[in-house]
C-alpha cells in the first residue's frame, strides 16, 4: 500500500501518528512524507535556521527512508494560508507521482491555522482518489472524533519516542506533549478504547475499498 504522510510542520506527524508510521514501515508499506514548514521562526534563540529540517531528516534516516521518499518545503510558519494554491499544486503533483492509497494528515478540527490549511487542501486534492484519515494532536483540538484506531505494541511506542528525541530543539522549549509520560498515557487511553495495550486514534475523512 502507498501511504502519504502530511506534516504542516516538521514534528506534527511523529507526534500524531509516529507509532503507526513505524508499524506501516514494519509491514512493508511504501511511505512518502511531505513537510510544509520547517518553522524557522519557532526555534530557540541562537539555533541555526535549518535546525528543524536537520532534525526531521534525522527522523527519516532513523526510519530508513531515502531522499526520494521525503519532500521538505519551507513555507513560513503561521503563514501557510498565503500559499494555499502552491500547497494544493504540490499535493496534486504528489498524487500523480505517488498515487497514494491512504493519505494521513491533520484534522479539520485542528485549530492551528497552518494545520487547517493542510487539512483542507489534503481533502481537496485527494477526496476522489484516496482514503483520508487525520491524526490526533490533543493540544490543538476542542473536539476529535475517534473513528479509527491503529493498535500498537510497546515496541512501536518506544520507537515513536525515539523518533521524537531527534527534536532536541523542542525539548529545549520544554514542550509538554513531548514527554514520554504523555505519549504513552494517550496511547494507553486509546488502547483501552479498542482492546489493545496501546493505540493511536484517527478521524476518518474518506474511506475507499
Amino acid at each position: 500500500m502507498n501511504i502519504l504522510i502530511l506534516s504542516p510542520h516538521t514534528d506534527d506527524a511523529e507526534l500524531g501518528c509516529g507509532g503507526s508510521i513505524c508499524k506501516f514501515l514494519e509491514n512493508g508499506n511504501n511511505v512518502y512524507w511531505m513537510v510544509f514548514s520547517t518553522a524557522e521562526e519557532s526555534l530557540p534563540e541562537g539555533m541555526p535556521k535549518d535546525t528543524l529540517k536537520s532534525e526531521f531528516l534525522d527522523v527519516t534516516q532513523h526510519l530508513g527512508l531515502c531522499e526520494e521518499e521525503v519532500q521538505v518545503c519551507n513555507f513560513r510558519v503561521r503563514y501557510l494560508h498565503e500559499h494555499r494554491q502552491e500547497i494544493l499544486d504540490q499535493l496534486i503533483k504528489t498524487r500523480k507521482k505517488f498515487n497514494p492509497d491512504l493519505v494521513i494528515g491533520p484534522s479539520i478540527n485542528d485549530y492551528h491555522q497552518d494545520h487547517q490549511i493542510i487539512a483542507n487542501e489534503m481533502i481537496r486534492a485527494f477526496k476522489t482518489t484516496s482514503s483520508i484519515i487525520s491524526y490526533e494532536l490533543p493540544w490543538n483540538h476542542i473536539t476529535f472524533n475517534t473513528q479509527l484506531f491503529i493498535k500498537l505494541t510497546e515496541e512501536h511506542m518506544s520507537k515513536k519516542c525515539d523518533l521524537l528525541k531527534n527534536y532536541k530543539s523542542q525539548y529545549i522549549k520544554e514542550r509538554l506533549y513531548f514527554s514520554e509520560e504523555f505519549i504513552f498515557g494517550l496511547a494507553r487511553s486509546r488502547g483501552v478504547q479498542c482492546n489493545s495495550k496501546y493505540a493511536e486514534a484517527f478521524e476518518v475523512i474518506r474511506w475507499m475499498l
